[in-house]
């Protein structure tokens, strides 16, 4: 099992959760997309490969600008892999056993599941370590970018269209249009700039533990690191 991460330090005077809450009563959530790195999981799975290659304070100052809007994404992420070339294929199972589980990410899986909600996908990361996961998760969709392998090695190179927000948007509609659920009853969830087509989008829009920019735009947020307050603002 994939391990969650520790428990939180003493929450702040802060509100752990604010903006519209119910908006989905009385038929509740059909579908919840969520984003991936620094959401659903805790880490950056571009930076633990960066760190095989001796590049990761490098990647990691590049997703910072990137998360914040300071940066087209799909140039950034082209930008980041190129530095990942040489690195062992072996990486993505190395990778996928340091990920950790942002905390009360299988219980929010369950208790949507249990409600009769899809759950998907959507990362600017990688196929190769988001896919293992969603599966053992139970996870119902999942979109994420995929990396070039010759010879046993990354060759610095994304293969297809990258996952960026338009694309995180696209999915978010296609998968509410397969199981006929009204934009209403979707909810999105994410933590960067290229979350905010798919969380203005959604029936609910949630910044959780957010950058700058998308705190500002979402309708609801959620401070603390706990992917269970998700469930308050259903």
């Amino acid at each position: 099992m994939i391990p969650t991460s520790a428990a939180a330090s003493p929450a702040s005077p802060t509100p752990r959760v604010s903006g519209a809450r119910g908006a989905l009563a009385p038929q509740g959530p059909g579908l919840l997309v969520m984003d991936v790195d620094s959401t659903l999981i805790e880490q950056e799975v571009i930076e633990l490969i960066a760190e095989r290659a001796g590049t990761r304070e490098e990647v990691a100052a590049v997703t910072e600008r990137a998360m914040r809007g300071e940066l087209d994404f799909a140039a950034s992420l082209r930008e980041r892999v190129a530095t990942l070339a040489g690195v062992p294929e072996t990486v993505f199972a190395e990778v996928l056993a340091e990920v950790r589980l942002t905390r009360g990410a299988e219980d929010l899986i369950a208790a949507l599941h249990e409600r009769g909600c899809a759950v998907g996908v959507v990362s600017g990361g990688f196929e190769e370590v988001v896919l293992p996961l969603a599966e053992r998760l139970g996870i119902d969709h999942v979109a994420a970018n995929r990396l070039e392998v010759a010879n046993g090695r990354l060759t610095g190179r994304v293969l297809g269209k990258i996952v960026d927000r338009r694309a995180k948007e696209a999915c978010l509609r296609q998968w509410a249009a397969e199981r006929s659920v009204p934009m209403e009853r979707t909810v999105a969830v994410g933590d960067g700039a290229n979350d905010l087509d798919m969380i203005r989008t959604a029936g609910i829009g949630v910044a959780f533990c957010a950058k700058p920019l998308l705190r500002e735009q979402a309708p609801a947020r959620i401070d603390e690191r706990d992917l269970r307050l998700v469930l308050d603002l259903l």
